[in-house]
C-alpha cells in the first residue's frame, strides 16, 4: 500500500465499516485503539500483521486511530477517548503516548513501542513488565551513540555537536545521557538545545549555534518530529549536517536518519495482541527488543550542504533520497 493510499485509508477508517456490521456481529468484533503522533506509513505494519493472523476489518476487527499531530499534550484526552469507546487493547507509539495511556487506565492492555521503557520508567524490567503493559523497546537510547559514530564517519574532523531535545519527554532525558556518553568516547563536545515549543525551539537553536557546532543530532520526540520541516530549514540555513531517529525527518529535508524499522515493530505487535485476545495478560508478556534498523540519506540535502557522502555510508543505506 502506498503512502498516499495508506493515509487515505486511515482518514476513512472510522467511517469505512458500516454501523450495521458492528450491530450484526458485536460479539465477533475486537476493537483496537491506536494512539500515535502522526499517520506515518509505518503504522500500516499493524494492519498487515493483524490481517495475516486472520483479523478482518468489519468482520472481527475495528481499528480506532487517534493522532496527536505532533502535540504530545493531546495524548491524555485522546487516550481517554479510546477508553470511553471502549477498546479491548491500546497500541501506543512513543513514551509520551504510553505514559498518557498508563495514567488513563490500569485495566485495558497496552502494547507500546517506546525508546527505553525501563530508563523512562514505563516498566520495571523488560522480562517482567507487570501491570497492563508490554510491547517493544524500539529505539534503545544507546542508538544516540551509534548516530554520533555515523556523524563521525561523515565528518572525520567532527569536534562539536548540538543535540536538539525535548526534556518534557522522559525518553529524551535518557537519550541525551547516552549521547553525552557517546560524545565523550569520540572526544566530541556536546551542547544541548532543549525545546518543547516552536518559540523556544528557534531561541534554543540560535543560542546553540553561537558555539559553532559542526553537526546536529535530533532526539526522537513527537514535538520535534512534528516540527521536522522547520528543523530541516534551520539546519540548511546554518549549513549543519544533521542526523535523526525518524525517516520522516530525512524526507522533510534532514540529512541522515538511523532508525528502528518501525513497520517491523508494528507488524510484530500484532502477535502480542493476538496472544492477549487468546487470554494472555499484557504484564506477563516480556517486552521485546527491536531487531531491525535502517539508514536513510537525503542526497539532495548533502548536495545543498556541499557534502560528499562517503561510499561506506552510501553502501549501507537502505534508502537514498535523490
Amino acid at each position: 500500500m502506498r503512502r498516499r493510499e495508506f493515509i487515505a485509508f486511515l482518514g476513512g477508517a472510522a467511517i469505512a465499516w458500516p454501523l450495521s456490521a458492528r450491530a450484526e456481529k458485536p460479539d465477533r468484533i475486537r476493537r483496537i485503539g491506536v494512539l500515535v503522533s502522526e499517520p506515518w506509513p509505518e503504522v500500516e505494519g499493524l494492519h498487515d500483521g493483524l490481517r495475516e493472523l486472520g483479523y478482518r476489518e468489519g468482520e472481527n476487527l475495528l481499528l480506532e486511530y487517534r493522532f496527536a499531530n505532533g502535540d504530545a499534550g493531546r495524548f491524555p484526552e485522546l487516550a481517554a477517548e479510546l477508553i470511553k469507546i471502549p477498546v479491548d487493547v491500546i497500541v501506543t507509539w512513543g513514551t509520551p503516548a504510553t505514559l498518557a495511556t498508563m495514567k488513563a487506565t490500569s485495566s485495558v492492555p497496552i502494547i507500546m513501542s517506546a525508546g527505553d521503557p525501563v530508563g523512562a520508567g514505563l516498566v520495571s524490567s523488560l522480562a517482567r513488565p507487570g501491570a497492563n503493559v508490554t510491547g517493544f523497546s524500539s529505539q534503545t537510547a544507546g542508538g544516540e551513540e551509534k548516530r554520533l559514530e555515523l556523524l563521525k564517519v561523515l565528518l572525520p574532523n567532527l569536534s562539536r555537536v548540538v543535540v536538539l531535545s525535548n526534556s518534557t519527554n522522559p525518553y529524551s532525558v535518557v537519550a541525551v545521557r547516552f549521547a553525552r556518553r557517546g560524545a565523550a568516547a569520540l572526544n566530541i563536545a556536546l551542547d544541548v538545545a532543549d525545546a518543547s515549543s516552536v518559540g523556544n525551539l528557534d531561541t534554543e537553536f540560535q543560542a546553540a549555534i553561537q558555539k559553532r557546532p559542526d553537526a546536529a543530532l535530533v532526539i526522537a520526540d513527537p514535538f520535534l518530529a512534528g516540527q521536522r520541516v522547520l528543523i530541516a530549514q534551520l539546519m540548511l540555513e546554518h549549513r549543519l549536517p544533521s542526523i535523526y531517529a525518524y525517516r520522516e525527518h530525512v524526507v522533510a529535508g534532514g540529512l541522515i536518519a538511523y532508525m528502528t524499522a518501525y513497520y517491523d515493530i508494528f507488524h510484530r505487535e500484532a502477535a502480542l495482541i493476538d496472544k492477549i485476545f487468546k487470554g494472555a495478560k499484557a504484564g506477563e508478556l516480556p517486552v521485546e527488543q527491536a531487531t531491525k534498523f535502517e539508514l536513510a540519506i537525503n542526497l539532495k540535502t548533502a548536495k545543498a550542504l556541499r557534502l560528499e557522502v562517503p561510499p561506506s555510508l552510501l553502501a549501507r543505506a537502505d534508502r537514498l533520497i535523490k
